[in-house]
């Protein structure tokens, strides 16, 4: 079995686009204006992107622990993407990657608050 998509709801659209493309390389398919976009990734994967409806004025948020995490090749690759985030202004100093739970993992928050994590299982 192979996961093919997944749908994230987010409060800003063109942010959610522009971050994904930039900072994750997905490309945009298709997106019908400012409720629905639909990324790609080269091995197959889709992201469907949908803008989360404000209720009285609140934006809702994810659960604690709730994340989207993503596997690289190697340590270097999860170096590499902490420098692109720092250089994106989305990550600081107490952004680095370290070695946990088997793995060399990067956690960091983008798009309103949602908790992303990047780990390379190479040792």
């Amino acid at each position: 079995m192979k996961l093919n998509h997944l749908n994230l709801c987010v409060n800003n659209m063109s942010e959610a686009v522009t971050f994904f493309a930039n900072i994750f390389g997905l490309e945009l398919a298709d997106q019908k204006g400012d409720a629905i976009a639909v990324m790609k990734d080269e091995v197959g994967f889709t992201l469907v992107l949908s803008r989360l409806a404000t209720l009285g004025g609140e934006i809702p948020t994810y659960p604690e622990g709730f994340h989207v995490g993503f596997h690289v090749d190697t340590k270097e690759e999860v170096d590499q993407f902490c420098l692109r985030l720092m250089a994106a202004g989305l990550a600081g100093e107490e952004s680095s990657p370290k070695s946990m739970r088997g793995g060399y993992t990067l956690y960091f928050k983008a798009l309103d608050g949602i908790l992303f994590e990047v780990t390379s299982f190479a040792v």
